[in-house]
């Protein structure tokens, strides 16, 4: 699999280190049910057949955080951006 770094061009899937959903939002601190909100967001996630936005650090690369659209059917990378920008961007 290879992944186009907006900065570094297109590379080796070895370069890069997954980190995971790119639509995951960790629960304030201060919220109720912490416990449980967490054991629910690391065991019971979505496990999409498709297109599915994650997000990938290139290690060993620019060190820049990307937002990597998915296919999990086919491996097919659809769309690669900044973590920072909003999807489409």
């Amino acid at each position: 699999m290879r992944i186009e770094c907006p900065f570094c061009g297109e590379r080796d899937v070895s370069e890069f280190a997954y980190l995971g959903d790119a639509g995951y939002r960790r629960p304030p601190a201060d919220s109720q049910g912490l416990a449980e909100r967490f054991y629910e967001a690391v065991y019971l996630r979505e496990n999409p057949a498709g297109p599915h936005q994650e997000l990938w650090y290139h290690a060993a690369g620019c060190l820049s955080w990307l937002r990597v659209t998915r296919n999990t059917r086919t491996h097919e990378i659809i769309a690669v951006g900044l973590a920072t920008q909003a999807p489409g961007s």
